[in-house]
């Protein structure tokens, strides 16, 4: 430790130290570990006129500069500050030993904390950094609050209690602390890479308790402009997230016990575990929920980027889903069922998207396209979507089964079969539709059909080369017919 010109001031018991500056430990940086303009030490002036004892009341280290350094096993460059004969902390005034130790008051006024990354990235610079720490003792509890400017413009804020300093690794004392966060991008305070796909600006409020080893916590993250996927719209709407994660600080790994996302009036359950170790996070999730009003998942599917034909919205009904969601963030594979019910997709008229039979050229259904019911098996990755055992029972058409693809870039190429229904009981545009599509159905094997184009503006053809080579003797007969 180098300490620049040292004066007393009587008046204000008050011993000045201009130029602090602590080394590093060089197994970790030849950069000064703290570098400040101005040390302050209150002292008790009575035990140092008349006795000559030096009894320190407080410490202001004024506009300091902080440089962090962590290792790949989680160890920090100032974790070796417990132990008892620190690297020039030893050789600050009044401390003569670290378990021996304590103060009043600790402050840091208007520091700048600056992270070192990998070579090739910029360091991350927490600004305006503010911390007092009352009581303070190596061997004893003490009580902190402390404020930071965190890259990206957003605040952190906590308060609680903190120790004894664990003496091995001061990174592993014991805390109980209140955090508020405000205006957070994770990616740009560094704790996702782009190349997820996730951004957001998000609150956080949470109580978080660690023995040393686990760090549990529990609170909200409220999340604005959220999009879960590269290429995705913003959600419209906030979302919030409830928690409740028990974390091992050590290997960066959690358990999800309990967690709740929430849109409106819909709560969607979350849990599984996770790994932190680097800014692309692994996980191993299970998302669940059941009757979910779709009116109220407008936000969530904006987020994930699904895409609706034409502009068409869904509207009324229920979705149910409970999809596993696997592997590192930039490469899920989500799997799972999910069933829709008496939804409708306002804005799609489905008669005038089906091609390939000259009777159904032109064909109007109408605006809205109603879907009774909606199954599937959902398999997606970077590579894709499969879609299986596709089932749908649309009044307008009949049955619809299937199965298919969806290719990264929206493509879509989706092999369905059309069982007729009757037209007892269907709207105008329904009887249109099933009239004209019975002249080519088998009741037994029902109409095949291919949905091309994209999930934006798809194209369905009705596929009557399909049809003729499986039942070509039948295809046949009913143009006989009708000489």
């Amino acid at each position: 430790m180098k300490l620049g010109h040292l004066s007393l001031s009587i008046r204000s018991a008050t011993l000045v130290a201009n130029g602090l500056s602590i080394a590093d430990d060089p197994h970790y940086s030849t950069i000064p570990f703290l570098t400040a303009t101005q040390l302050r030490v209150a002292v008790a002036i009575r035990p140092l006129i008349f006795s000559r004892q030096l009894q320190v009341l407080s410490f202001a280290v004024m506009a300091p500069q902080i440089h962090l350094v962590r290792e790949a096993n989680g160890t920090w460059n100032f974790s070796s500050i417990g132990q008892n004969r620190p690297r020039g902390l030893d050789k600050v005034p009044g401390i003569s030993s670290v378990s021996g130790f304590a103060v009043n008051l600790i402050t840091i006024e208007d520091g700048r904390a600056v992270m070192d990354r990998a070579p090739a990235a910029e360091p991350l610079v927490y600004r305006h950094l503010t911390l007092s720490l009352r009581r303070f003792s190596f061997a004893q509890q003490f009580s902190f609050m402390g404020n930071a400017i965190l890259p990206g413009d957003g605040a952190v804020g906590l308060s609680g209690n903190a120790g004894p300093i664990n003496q091995t690794d001061a990174a592993m004392t014991a805390v109980d602390a209140q955090v508020t966060v405000r205006h957070l991008d994770p990616v740009a305070a560094d704790l996702l890479d782009p190349s997820v796909g996730v951004s957001m600006l998000a609150d956080i409020d949470a109580r978080a308790a660690s023995d040393g080893h686990t760090l549990t916590s529990r609170g909200k993250i409220h999340m604005e402009h959220l999009r879960l996927r590269e290429g995705g719209r913003p959600a419209p709407s906030p979302i919030d997230l409830t928690f409740n994660v028990t974390h091992g600080l050590k290997d960066n790994t959690g358990q999800v016990q309990d967690a709740t996302v929430k849109m409106g009036k819909v709560a969607v359950r979350v849990s599984g575990n996770y790994r932190l170790r680097t800014k692309n996070p692994s996980v191993n999730l299970v998302l669940a929920g059941r009757g979910l009003p779709i009116d109220e998942l407008r936000a969530f599917l904006a987020a994930s980027d699904v895409k609706l034909p034409n502009g068409a919205e869904l509207k009324g009904g229920t979705l149910s889903a409970t999809l596993a969601i696997k592997g590192p963030a930039n490469a899920l594979l989500i799997t799972g069922p999910v069933e829709m019910n008496d939804a409708q997709l306002a804005g799609f008229d489905l008669g005038s998207k089906i091609h390939g039979i000259a009777a159904l050229s032109g064909l109007k259904t109408g605006e809205t396209t109603d879907i009774e019911k909606l199954h599937l098996n959902f398999r997606t990755t970077n590579a894709g979507t499969q879609l299986d055992d596709i089932y749908a029972l649309i009044p307008a058409m009949g049955e619809l089964t299937g199965s298919g693809t969806v290719s990264p870039t929206s493509e879509l190429n989706i092999h369905l079969t059309v069982k007729v229904a009757t037209a007892e009981g269907i709207g105008k545009a329904g009887v249109g539709l099933l009239t004209k599509l019975n002249k080519f159905a088998d009741s037994a094997n029902g109409v095949p059909m291919i949905v091309r184009g994209t999930e934006g503006d798809p194209i369905i053809t009705a596929d009557v080369r399909g049809l003729l080579h499986r039942d070509k003797a039948v295809f046949l007969s009913h143009f006989k017919g009708k000489k």
